[in-house]
């Protein structure tokens, strides 16, 4: 059997200040199809961050739901899904008893019954975002072995390795963290979590685990991989990744990594403005999505209609502080679009940029103070 491994969809996602991905993402999860179909694939493994929220938009959720409703009724794939850390597990897992029939299998919160899926020859195993909490709350005669997140899994996965059986080939979903792994700017979440990281030994045992939760796709080992998300969300390393879905199949184990265009490329471009403005890069960058490093100006808010003309999609431009020669200000552009209507935003990107720290509400204060009393001033005027 050959199945599509894929994670990290993140519907409903924004870029900062409110750019809509949904054109992007509906262009990813239609290659996804496509290339389901192409492979005659046996299944999608779906590990997790279906969503970007775990109280989702109306339209990721029409949008998900195309999705899946076309895979399973239209291309007649059975689909295999996890819960990861930023999916409403509840949500997602409803009605999952009556989706079974239609051919698509959820896990969205642990259970004291190991959850698997027998098919022709794999058994595959659903194992949704954990926290030792919950492993506590469903095991609650193992809670004092509970002790760290690998421990966690370690007291869980031991439960699913007990119902093997001789000669199936073993697939495991999840969506966690791996010591050895590679993270991305989009994957601040994780970043923050990394007490909660394990080791891979947890997974031994399987044939193939099926991971979600980090951006990069990745092999930790010849049988653990992270399909990575499908469309880049970040600027920085993800600029250089080669988005993909990968296909595993179970005859002998091995997996093949199939990559998926995107619609609009990430670039930051660095130089001085004039550099910048007169520049002739590639198509694919002129309309793809852009940053800007403005190396020898303060970019304000002229410069930036003149370079919103040039570059399409640009998204944020970084310009030196005019006030500090050793500093710099980033925005983005629907920040630049509000400055007027909103200076206190502004103020707090600026304490960002050039001192690396927001400021407190006794600061925040202070400023708002001002600015109502130079409205004052003005209106006198």
């Amino acid at each position: 059997m050959r199945f599509l491994h894929t994670s990290d969809w993140h519907l409903g996602m924004t870029y900062r200040g409110g750019i809509s991905y949904e054109q992007d993402q509906r262009y990813v999860t239609d290659m996804i199809c496509g290339i389901a179909a192409d492979e005659g694939v046996d299944g999608i493994l779906i590990a997790g961050d279906i969503f970007d929220k775990s109280i989702s938009s109306q339209e990721a959720l029409r949008m998900c739901d195309g999705i899946i409703t076309h895979i399973c009724s239209d291309l007649k794939i059975p689909v295999y899904m996890i819960a990861g850390n930023h999916d409403g597990a509840q949500r997602l897992s409803q009605y999952s008893r009556l989706l079974r029939g239609s051919g698509l299998y959820i896990a969205g919160s642990l259970t004291k019954d190991v959850c698997v899926v027998n098919t022709d020859d794999a058994d595959i195993y659903l194992l949704p975002w954990i926290s030792t909490d919950k492993v506590k709350t469903v095991f609650p005669e193992r809670s004092e072995e509970v002790d760290s997140m690998e421990s966690a899994y370690r007291i869980v996965l031991d439960e699913y390795r007990r119902s093997f059986t001789p000669g199936r080939f073993n697939i495991l979903l999840a969506h966690a963290f791996i010591v050895e792994a590679e993270t991305s700017i989009s994957d601040r979440a994780a970043e923050v979590g990394r007490a909660t990281a394990v080791g891979s030994k947890v997974f031994e045992g399987f044939d193939y685990v099926a991971l979600g939760h980090l951006h990069a796709p990745q092999d930790i080992t010849d049988k653990i991989r992270y399909s990575g998300s499908p469309m880049a969300y970040a600027f920085g390393k993800e600029e250089k990744q080669v988005k993909s879905v990968t296909i595993v199949d179970t005859s002998d184990g091995s997996h093949t990594i199939v990559p998926i265009p995107q619609l609009h490329a990430r670039t930051t471009l660095k130089g001085t403005l004039d550099t910048i403005m007169k520049a002739d890069y590639e198509e694919d960058v002129m309309k793809g999505y852009v940053r800007l490093e403005v190396t020898d100006s303060y970019v304000g808010m002229e410069t930036m209609a003149v370079l919103r003309e040039r570059y399409v999609n640009l998204l944020e431009v970084c310009g030196r502080d005019p006030e500090r020669a050793d500093a710099t200000i980033t925005m983005t552009m629907d920040e630049f679009a509000g400055a007027g209507n909103d200076p206190g935003s502004v103020f707090v990107q600026y304490r960002k940029d050039t001192l690396s720290a927001e400021p407190d509400d006794h600061l925040i204060r202070l400023f708002e103070d001002s600015v109502r009393k130079y409205d004052g001033r003005m209106s006198t005027l």
